[in-house]
């Protein structure tokens, strides 16, 4: 399917920010009083969530937007992190006039959120941390796992991004099942992204920041709203076990681990059974019952 069509009936448009320039942004349901803020990850971009607007805009107003530095967002400041994000985020619900919001971040964007919840509580409904970084990384093959992702990445910063490396970035992201869902549209998209001038200008700075993982880890002891950690049994990066270690660290915490075929980007590869958990956590702060992973 077309990106076009899974847009269909939302809004694409600019929104400026007062530090940040420039913001993409995909919205729909505009008017529903509950917000969930989606977040894409490193390299990435809104259309991480193509599948997941319209169908949560039944209930919810929804956005999903670009970081600075990342998609058709403005590439205007020279330091890129956690933090950094953080304040775009919050500069961004400032702009909306969106005084309180649910989150939901994939990888970065879990990231993000996590470390926005910590630091701006009274601002967050819910969290969903989707296969988030910024957790410890707890294994042998969780290290292994984070030198694998850092050598993609830099094979598309390094040298000029062409199809193959790019196709092999997103590859990364989705369960062998599901590559058939890489489409040329989609591959095209993000190749015409990684080539443009100021993302190249960028690249560098950002991807520096999985160097510096550590020094910017959510502060999950400080999280105090309803938090999931949504996950997958094949996700590439912070595994099971991470994710399991930092869970036990926030009080109260939800764990769910997607039962469809699924790697880093189950919110894209397994869209239905996400948005139902989506939904059933951000309306009663529950997940479906589901024997341990």
């Amino acid at each position: 399917m077309s990106l076009w069509l899974d847009f269909l009936g939302a809004e694409v448009r600019y929104v400026n920010t007062p530090t940040y320039g420039r913001i993409r942004i995909a919205e729909a349901g505009r008017g529903k009083p509950e917000v969930i803020l989606f977040q894409h990850g490193l390299n990435g971009h809104l259309e991480a969530y193509a599948k997941n607007l319209l169908a949560l805009s039944e209930k919810f107003h929804v956005i999903a937007f670009d970081y600075v530095g990342h998609g058709l967002s403005d590439k205007k400041i020279d330091e890129y992190n956690p933090l950094v994000f953080a304040e775009q985020l919050r500069e961004l619900m400032d702009v909306l006039q969106i005084e309180l919001a649910h989150l939901s971040g994939e990888s970065l964007g879990g990231w993000v959120s996590g470390v926005f919840a910590a630091k701006y509580p009274q601002r967050v409904r819910r969290l969903m941390l989707n296969t988030a970084g910024g957790i410890p990384v707890v294994s042998a093959k969780g290290k292994q796992d984070m030198q694998n992702f850092m050598a993609l990445n830099k094979a598309n910063v390094d040298v000029v991004p062409n199809r193959a490396t790019v196709t092999a970035r997103m590859q990364w992201l989705m369960h062998p099942n599901n590559h058939h869902l890489l489409n040329e549209e989609l591959i095209d998209l993000r190749l015409r992204i990684y080539l443009s001038a100021d993302t190249r200008r960028v690249a560098p700075t950002i991807n520096a920041v999985i160097q510096r993982h550590d020094d910017f880890l959510i502060p999950l002891e400080s999280l105090r709203c309803e938090t999931l950690f949504l996950w997958t049994q094949d996700n590439p990066i912070h595994d099971i076990e991470a994710a399991r270690a930092a869970a036990a660290r926030v009080s109260g915490s939800r764990f769910y681990v997607m039962q469809g075929d699924a790697a880093h980007w189950p919110q894209y590869e397994a869209s239905d059974e996400f948005n139902a958990v989506t939904t059933q956590f951000f309306t009663t702060g529950q997940v479906p019952a589901q024997a341990k992973a």
